[in-house]
């Protein structure tokens, strides 16, 4: 057994108290949290999936359960504390359905990452949960339509308010080429 000193501990203590710190900030600013379960994946298939989850503005992050537990306390997310067991890690994204795409989309090809549950807030999700979460579709997909919504209308009331002046035009134009013949 290796003896630390107590400067090492503190140290320790310090990361830590840095850690819970930092990942209880991260649970205060986001809208959805998934809890994965590492069995066994590469460092590799981990970098390829916190990449795709930074493309999406998501994060995944693998630690302690114990500290995930105090940096959860006083959050929405206190209640994912039974989800916290064995070597899991947590996805988290301000847009409410990013990280569990991302998740359940990389689950599909690596049979070494499994989804145990979620939140949105304070509502705990079970896997189906998150799964039916992942085939909503995203904030930035939610705005284009509600812009092409919003648009779509603006042009047909712009034709419908051009189409009496046109008319219009015909119409007087038509009686000044019978007023000259």
């Amino acid at each position: 057994m290796v003896r630390r000193t107590k400067t090492e501990m503190a140290m320790d203590r310090a990361q830590k108290s840095e850690q819970v710190a930092a990942l209880n900030r991260t649970l205060n600013e986001t809208s959805v949290v998934v809890v994965t379960r590492n069995l066994g994946m590469t460092v590799a298939q981990s970098t390829q999936l916190r990449v795709k989850m930074r493309e999406a503005g998501a994060s995944y992050k693998v630690t302690k359960n114990r500290l995930a537990r105090i940096a959860a306390e006083g959050t929405p997310y206190a209640s994912l504390s039974d989800l916290l067991t064995g070597p899991t890690a947590l996805s988290t994204s301000v847009d409410p359905v990013a990280a569990a795409k991302v998740v359940v989309a990389f689950a599909k090809t690596n049979d070494k990452l499994e989804i145990v549950g979620g939140a949105m807030g304070s509502t705990v999700l079970d896997v189906n949960g998150v799964k039916a979460l992942a085939e909503l579709p995203s904030l930035d997909e939610l705005r284009a339509k509600i812009v092409g919504l919003l648009q779509a209308p603006a042009t047909k009331v712009a034709s419908v308010l051009q189409a009496p002046a046109a008319q219009l035009a015909r119409v007087f134009g038509a009686y000044a080429a019978k007023e000259e013949a």
